[in-house]
């Protein structure tokens, strides 16, 4: 199992900046297929924020968030990085780093979450 832990959410105002990061732990190397990030703000579904493969860095993204957000990992320190830039209301929702093991086809670990929350 890889365990995943966020951390880097707060309350900003619309149009700041903040990083999320997410540590993963549990022989990370030989277990993660790509991380990814999914977010769920009150009342609604959870939705797909963006994704990194682990070993080739290639990232994949939301529509939403294209030109905003960047997805980043340092393979190092097992540690994925989420950099929102031009922060909006809708923003608002507490945030999950998501991990794909080697050979599945969905998510199987997720982190407990980390609020950000975007003020007008």
């Amino acid at each position: 199992q890889v365990q995943l832990v966020e951390s880097g959410g707060g309350l900003v105002q619309a149009g700041d900046s903040l990083r999320l990061s997410c540590a993963a732990s549990g022989r990370t190397s030989s277990r993660i297929e790509a991380l990814g990030w999914f977010r769920q703000a009150p009342g609604k579904e959870r939705e797909f924020v963006a994704r990194i493969n682990w070993n080739s860095g290639i990232p994949n993204y939301a529509d939403f968030v294209k030109g905003r957000f960047t997805i980043s990992r340092d393979n190092a320190n097992s540690t994925m990085f989420l950099q929102m830039s031009g922060l909006k209301p809708e923003d608002t929702a507490a945030y999950y780093c998501a991990g794909q093991r080697l050979g599945s086809i969905r998510y199987d670990d997720w982190g407990m979450g980390t609020q950000v929350t975007v003020s007008s």
